[in-house]
């Protein structure tokens, strides 16, 4: 299935974390430890057991809740709430992105596998506004990307085209889905390198190490006003 040319693109659906600020903010390696932490109290394991399990249940699958749920019948929302416990400074506003988006035309929506309450904040830290919605793991029945159900159920909740979305994304696998669905898929460079696993399958369309770089390129391309991004980082 052909993409859609992006001047046709009425949707723009967009991943969060390592997508719409950089990686190198490092945001993940708190979340990380606190599942750790989490695990050590909940299941009374000395760290170094807690950390191995919660590796083995991220490969297995797909994200450490779901095999905390499936595993050890764990209530997911305070784990949720006490993994996103987390220092949000790191994050910093980006003019470029902020003038970028909001020159954008079309809806523009984030899907996430992190929750409504840890994309308000980040996006808070960014300055960002003007999502119509916000689809987390909790909307998603706590099933993770790359899982094609919550691309369905996104696609349902937000009674969007697919063939008319363009979703952007780090992880390069969760990709996969949204352009099976018909979507124009944009994949952000710049995350560690198991994000890139799959990348060369034929699925990416579009590749950008500078999201707000390309997003104003796009506007350009579109014969829209392409903001002035000069003076802001």
């Amino acid at each position: 299935m052909q993409p859609a040319p992006l001047d046709q693109i009425e949707y723009w659906v967009f991943d969060l974390d390592n997508t719409l600020y950089p990686a190198s903010c490092d945001l993940f390696s708190q979340i990380d430890w606190r599942m750790t932490g989490f695990i050590t109290e909940a299941l009374k394991l000395p760290p170094e057991e807690a950390r191995l399990l919660q590796k083995a249940l991220f490969r297995k699958h797909g994200t450490t809740l779901r095999g905390l749920m499936t595993e050890h019948g764990l209530e997911p929302s305070a784990f949720l709430d006490f993994v996103h416990d987390i220092d949000y400074a790191p994050v910093i506003a980006c003019n470029r992105l902020k003038a970028a988006l909001a020159a954008l035309p079309g809806e523009k929506l984030i899907f996430t596998n992190g929750t409504v309450r840890h994309a308000e904040r980040v996006l808070e830290r960014l300055g960002l506004d003007g999502f119509s919605g916000i689809f987390d793991i909790v909307a998603a029945d706590y099933t993770p990307k790359p899982d094609p159900a919550p691309y369905d159920a996104f696609v349902k909740r937000h009674a969007i085209d697919p063939r008319r979305a363009a979703m952007v994304e780090d992880i390069a696998r969760n990709l996969v889905p949204a352009a099976g669905l018909g979507m124009t898929t944009v994949w952000v460079t710049g995350s560690p390198d198991w994000a890139k696993a799959g990348s060369d399958d034929g699925h990416i369309h579009h590749v950008t190490g500078d999201l707000a770089g390309w997003l104003a390129d796009c506007l350009k391309g579109a014969g829209t006003q392409a903001p002035d991004t000069s003076g802001g980082s």
